[in-house]
């Protein structure tokens, strides 16, 4: 049994008006926050957004514990959070009146894993927009969202929070497993920093793909270049 099923739990407008206390007390020390902001019902709106959450709720040991964090991260006790490369810093508003602190890593992508994931699926990503925008095409999906693809297992994620509960997944870190996703609708290039992949790296696969097809194509000339002797009898020039 964890810490707070010993209390009554706060109520939404109580943890909202705990939030905004928490982060305007903040800001008067001077400290930027970066809150995650739940608009609607929906957590995530965008591809990768959705991608992340659905990643982590199809896995059958997260499943169960992850959906603790719905509620919380829509009633925006997330107050902060940052994503770096491999780790993610963020502050939880809990019952408490000081915050909860939440750390979670996430394991490098090994290049050998990246290249060979930009090796299947490079050639048909043409455009940094495209990729951003989650404008893959169907049969490449299945290679970035399959267990050895882009987004990361469970056991490649490591997670800590300050609060005394006892769970393997308390509802703060469930909140900014969330929140991490709802980031990613802000800017999807955030996900690319979170697995230390360079993006670009998928759009210099499609522009070699493409010069090494025009290479190889090079001495086979097009069926629509006109023969001389055609041309000359065409504009009646014989």
């Amino acid at each position: 049994m964890g810490y707070d099923d010993y209390f009554s739990q706060p109520s939404k407008y109580e943890l909202e008006r705990k939030s905004a206390a928490s982060r305007m007390q903040a800001e008067k020390s001077g400290k930027t926050m970066e809150p995650v902001i739940i608009e609607g019902r929906k957590i995530t709106k965008t591809w990768w957004g959705n991608a992340w959450c659905e990643n982590l709720e199809r896995y059958a040991d997260y499943e169960n514990r992850i959906a603790r964090g719905r509620s919380y991260v829509r009633s925006g006790t997330v107050i902060d959070l940052k994503i770096d490369k491999g780790r993610v810093e963020a502050k939880v508003q809990g019952s408490r009146r000081t915050p909860y602190k939440v750390l979670i890593m996430i394991d490098p992508l090994s290049d050998e894993k990246t290249n060979a994931i930009i090796e299947k699926c490079g050639k048909k990503i043409q455009t940094m927009e495209g990729l951003l925008k989650g404008d893959i095409p169907p049969e490449m999906q299945d290679v970035i969202l399959g267990r050895d693809g882009l987004f990361p297992s469970p056991k490649e994620i490591k997670f800590n929070c300050s609060c005394p509960d006892i769970a393997y997944m308390c509802k703060h870190v469930a909140a900014v497993l969330y929140g991490i996703g709802a980031r990613f609708d802000e800017d999807p290039m955030l996900f690319f920093i979170l697995r230390g992949v360079d993006p670009s790296s998928f759009i210099e696969k499609a522009a070699k793909s493409k010069v090494d097809d025009m290479l190889a194509n090079e001495s086979n000339p097009s069926p629509r270049i006109i023969d001389d002797d055609d041309a000359w009898k065409i504009f009646g020039l014989e």
